[in-house]
Protein backbone atom coordinates (compact mmCIF):
# COMPACT_ATOMS: atom_id res chain seq x y z
CA UNK A 1 0.00 0.00 0.00
CA UNK A 2 2.93 2.47 0.55
CA UNK A 3 4.57 1.60 -2.29
CA UNK A 4 1.08 2.82 -4.25
CA UNK A 5 0.95 6.15 -2.65
CA UNK A 6 4.65 6.79 -3.36
CA UNK A 7 3.65 6.05 -7.32
CA UNK A 8 0.76 8.10 -6.61
CA UNK A 9 2.75 11.15 -5.58
CA UNK A 10 5.37 11.06 -7.99
CA UNK A 11 2.18 10.16 -11.08
CA UNK A 12 0.40 13.72 -9.47
CA UNK A 13 3.64 15.10 -9.94
CA UNK A 14 4.17 14.41 -13.24
CA UNK A 15 0.62 15.36 -14.71
CA UNK A 16 0.93 18.51 -12.93
CA UNK A 17 1.25 21.43 -14.80
CA UNK A 18 4.86 23.51 -14.34
CA UNK A 19 2.94 26.47 -13.99
CA UNK A 20 5.77 28.13 -11.32
CA UNK A 21 3.80 30.82 -10.46
CA UNK A 22 0.87 32.37 -10.87
CA UNK A 23 -0.03 36.26 -12.35
CA UNK A 24 -0.33 39.60 -9.90
CA UNK A 25 -4.21 39.45 -9.94
CA UNK A 26 -4.72 35.76 -8.62
CA UNK A 27 -2.60 35.47 -5.57
CA UNK A 28 -5.48 37.68 -3.55
CA UNK A 29 -7.17 35.56 -1.56
CA UNK A 30 -6.61 32.66 1.49
CA UNK A 31 -8.23 30.13 -1.30
CA UNK A 32 -5.76 31.25 -4.09
CA UNK A 33 -2.33 31.39 -0.92
CA UNK A 34 -3.79 27.50 -0.34
CA UNK A 35 -4.15 26.54 -4.29
CA UNK A 36 -1.00 28.02 -5.17
CA UNK A 37 1.35 25.66 -3.54
CA UNK A 38 -0.32 22.79 -5.12
CA UNK A 39 -0.31 23.64 -8.53
CA UNK A 40 2.82 23.82 -9.45
CA UNK A 41 5.81 21.20 -9.98
CA UNK A 42 8.03 23.28 -8.05
CA UNK A 43 6.01 23.23 -4.76
CA UNK A 44 5.38 19.90 -4.82
CA UNK A 45 8.67 18.10 -5.33
CA UNK A 46 10.42 20.77 -3.13
CA UNK A 47 8.06 21.21 -0.32
CA UNK A 48 7.88 17.08 -0.46
CA UNK A 49 11.66 16.98 -0.40
CA UNK A 50 12.07 19.18 2.48
CA UNK A 51 9.98 16.72 4.54
CA UNK A 52 11.81 13.55 3.10
CA UNK A 53 15.18 14.80 3.99
CA UNK A 54 13.97 16.02 7.70
CA UNK A 55 12.82 12.23 7.84
CA UNK A 56 16.26 11.02 6.67
CA UNK A 57 17.95 13.39 9.36
CA UNK A 58 15.38 11.96 12.03
CA UNK A 59 15.52 13.18 15.02
CA UNK A 60 14.29 16.92 15.80
CA UNK A 61 14.78 17.84 11.97
CA UNK A 62 11.38 16.58 11.33
CA UNK A 63 9.75 19.44 12.76
CA UNK A 64 12.80 22.20 12.73
CA UNK A 65 13.24 21.90 8.86
CA UNK A 66 9.97 22.32 7.73
CA UNK A 67 9.25 25.02 10.54
CA UNK A 68 12.14 26.97 9.10
CA UNK A 69 11.23 26.69 5.69
CA UNK A 70 7.98 27.98 6.51
CA UNK A 71 9.55 30.65 8.60
CA UNK A 72 11.80 31.92 6.17
CA UNK A 73 9.11 32.17 3.15
CA UNK A 74 7.09 34.35 5.03
CA UNK A 75 10.30 36.76 5.96
CA UNK A 76 10.54 36.79 1.86
CA UNK A 77 7.16 37.12 1.23
CA UNK A 78 7.12 40.15 3.50
CA UNK A 79 10.47 41.59 1.95
CA UNK A 80 8.87 41.39 -1.61
CA UNK A 81 5.70 42.78 -0.39
CA UNK A 82 7.64 46.04 0.89
CA UNK A 83 9.61 45.67 -2.65
CA UNK A 84 13.11 44.39 -1.97
CA UNK A 85 14.59 43.00 -5.28
CA UNK A 86 16.05 39.75 -5.41
CA UNK A 87 17.58 38.52 -8.24
CA UNK A 88 17.01 35.58 -10.25
CA UNK A 89 14.39 34.35 -8.06
CA UNK A 90 13.83 31.88 -10.49
CA UNK A 91 16.50 30.25 -11.09
CA UNK A 92 17.09 29.85 -7.06
CA UNK A 93 13.82 28.48 -6.67
CA UNK A 94 14.53 25.94 -9.32
CA UNK A 95 18.23 25.53 -8.17
CA UNK A 96 16.49 24.68 -4.54
CA UNK A 97 14.74 22.04 -6.19
CA UNK A 98 17.83 20.71 -7.58
CA UNK A 99 19.81 20.37 -3.89
CA UNK A 100 16.85 19.20 -2.15
CA UNK A 101 16.39 16.49 -4.05
CA UNK A 102 20.45 15.66 -4.74
CA UNK A 103 19.99 15.93 -0.41
CA UNK A 104 17.23 13.58 -0.84
CA UNK A 105 18.60 11.35 -3.48
CA UNK A 106 21.77 11.22 -1.73
CA UNK A 107 20.25 10.88 2.00
CA UNK A 108 23.14 13.63 3.17
CA UNK A 109 23.08 14.20 6.23
CA UNK A 110 23.77 17.26 7.82
CA UNK A 111 23.93 19.01 11.55
CA UNK A 112 20.44 20.04 12.59
CA UNK A 113 21.19 23.59 12.31
CA UNK A 114 23.16 23.53 9.09
CA UNK A 115 19.72 21.47 7.09
CA UNK A 116 17.95 24.58 8.91
CA UNK A 117 20.02 27.19 7.23
CA UNK A 118 19.89 25.58 3.80
CA UNK A 119 16.57 24.98 3.72
CA UNK A 120 16.01 28.64 5.11
CA UNK A 121 17.78 30.21 2.58
CA UNK A 122 15.77 28.51 -0.25
CA UNK A 123 13.17 29.23 0.98
CA UNK A 124 13.67 32.71 1.12
CA UNK A 125 13.46 32.74 -2.62
CA UNK A 126 10.27 30.62 -2.61
CA UNK A 127 8.97 33.39 -0.38
CA UNK A 128 9.90 36.42 -2.69
CA UNK A 129 8.10 34.74 -5.53
CA UNK A 130 5.21 34.63 -3.52
CA UNK A 131 5.13 38.35 -2.55
CA UNK A 132 5.74 39.88 -6.03
CA UNK A 133 2.70 37.76 -6.92
CA UNK A 134 0.39 38.98 -3.84
CA UNK A 135 -2.50 41.17 -4.32
CA UNK A 136 -1.86 44.57 -2.03
CA UNK A 137 -5.27 44.25 -0.57
CA UNK A 138 -5.04 40.57 1.01
CA UNK A 139 -1.67 39.53 1.71
CA UNK A 140 -2.39 38.29 5.12
CA UNK A 141 -5.28 35.64 3.73
CA UNK A 142 -3.01 34.90 0.73
CA UNK A 143 -0.12 34.34 3.06
CA UNK A 144 -2.04 32.27 5.36
CA UNK A 145 -3.13 29.77 3.02
CA UNK A 146 0.09 29.06 1.15
CA UNK A 147 1.72 28.76 4.58
CA UNK A 148 -0.81 26.27 5.29
CA UNK A 149 -0.09 24.82 2.30
CA UNK A 150 3.13 24.52 2.30
CA UNK A 151 3.35 22.38 5.45
CA UNK A 152 0.58 20.41 4.11
CA UNK A 153 3.06 19.54 1.68
CA UNK A 154 5.80 19.13 3.92
CA UNK A 155 3.51 16.79 5.84
CA UNK A 156 3.21 14.70 2.87
CA UNK A 157 7.21 14.22 2.42
CA UNK A 158 6.99 13.39 6.00
CA UNK A 159 4.22 11.18 5.95
CA UNK A 160 5.91 9.12 3.00
CA UNK A 161 8.94 8.76 4.72
CA UNK A 162 7.87 7.67 7.71
CA UNK A 163 5.84 5.14 6.36
CA UNK A 164 8.96 3.80 4.12
CA UNK A 165 9.88 0.69 6.07
CA UNK A 166 11.50 -2.09 3.22
CA UNK A 167 14.38 -1.35 0.94
CA UNK A 168 12.13 -0.77 -1.72
CA UNK A 169 10.13 1.56 -0.40
CA UNK A 170 12.90 3.41 0.93
CA UNK A 171 15.05 3.26 -2.57
CA UNK A 172 11.82 4.62 -4.37
CA UNK A 173 11.69 7.58 -1.81
CA UNK A 174 15.35 8.25 -2.97
CA UNK A 175 14.35 8.11 -6.47
CA UNK A 176 11.44 10.81 -5.76
CA UNK A 177 14.85 13.05 -4.62
CA UNK A 178 16.92 11.99 -8.19
CA UNK A 179 13.32 12.85 -9.95
CA UNK A 180 13.18 16.08 -8.68
CA UNK A 181 16.78 17.02 -9.62
CA UNK A 182 15.85 16.12 -12.94
CA UNK A 183 12.84 18.47 -13.33
CA UNK A 184 14.46 20.87 -11.78
CA UNK A 185 17.43 20.49 -14.37
CA UNK A 186 14.75 20.24 -17.22
CA UNK A 187 12.86 23.17 -15.77
CA UNK A 188 16.41 25.59 -15.63
CA UNK A 189 16.97 24.42 -19.44
CA UNK A 190 13.88 25.09 -20.87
Amino acid sequence: MRMILILLALTEALITPAFAHVGLGQANSFSAGIAHPLSGLDHILGMTAVGLWAVLAGGRAIWVWPMSFVAMMLAGFTAATFGLKISFVEPAVWSSIIILGLFVALAVQAPLWLGAALIGLSAIFHGHAHGTEAATANLIPYAIGFALATAGLHAVGIGLGLSARGPVEKAALRGAGGFAVLVGILSMVS
